[in-house]
């Protein structure tokens, strides 16, 4: 047995809140299917515009050329840089003691984020208030591995192996919180102790009830 040594944390739906909420408001507003843009995401998902543009291998000028063909094929065309502002979400403010308890017990932290190549900042703020406040919180962690930056993303295995090499851990050593299924099951294939996130709270409680880590 490994002792854990080490929690990654995922930043939207995590340390902050679900930009999904603001997409859900924007297929509503626009008379769009539930979970549209979601869906159309799902796709070819290692090779969609989406994918691309959080590898940082696309610009927005192309990303919303391909948006707009992906999603205009399923029924709908929807412009790309439309939904950039609704990916800025507020932190959670609970999760900022949590992260404090954490450091002051020696564990490491790190935020592993699919982010894009927007914005000000990991947290792709649109204002000047929303980057301190993201600079703030992610100021707690040792690492902060950007999909668009790296040139991977979750959930390639790559990535969660990119990030134990930074922060020099086995996967063993690790706790990984995410909101999304897709991005645990690789991070738990590799060793990882993984933890799906639905709210700040419960993701208090589930790293309080791991006796190696509260």
């Amino acid at each position: 047995m490994h002792p854990i040594t080490a929690v990654f944390f995922d930043f939207g739906g995590v340390i902050a809140d679900s930009p999904f909420a603001n997409l859900s408001r924007y297929e509503r507003q626009h008379h769009l299917p539930t979970d549209f843009i979601r869906l159309t995401n799902a796709e070819n998902p290692d090779g969609n515009a989406w994918a691309c543009f959080e590898r940082g291998e696309i610009d927005l000028d192309e990303f919303d050329r391909r948006f707009r063909a992906e999603s205009r094929a399923r029924g709908h065309e929807v412009a790309g840089r439309e939904l950039m502002p609704l990916l800025q979400v507020e932190v959670r403010p609970a999760m900022l003691p949590l992260l404090d308890r954490l450091r002051s017990k020696g564990l490491r932290l790190a935020c592993l984020t699919n982010n894009l190549p927007i914005g000000d900042g990991p947290g792709m703020s649109q204002d000047t208030a929303h980057a301190r406040k993201v600079r703030e919180a992610l100021s707690r962690f040792e690492l902060v591995l950007e999909s668009c930056r790296a040139g991977i993303r979750k959930p390639e295995p790559e990535f969660f192996h990119l990030a134990c090499e930074k922060m020099e851990v086995l996967p063993q050593q690790v706790v990984f919180l995410d909101d999304l299924g897709i991005n645990l099951k690789p991070a738990r294939a590799m060793g990882m102790t993984t933890i799906k996130v639905t709210s700040a709270e419960q993701a208090i409680e589930a790293l309080a009830a791991l006796d190696s880590v509260e």
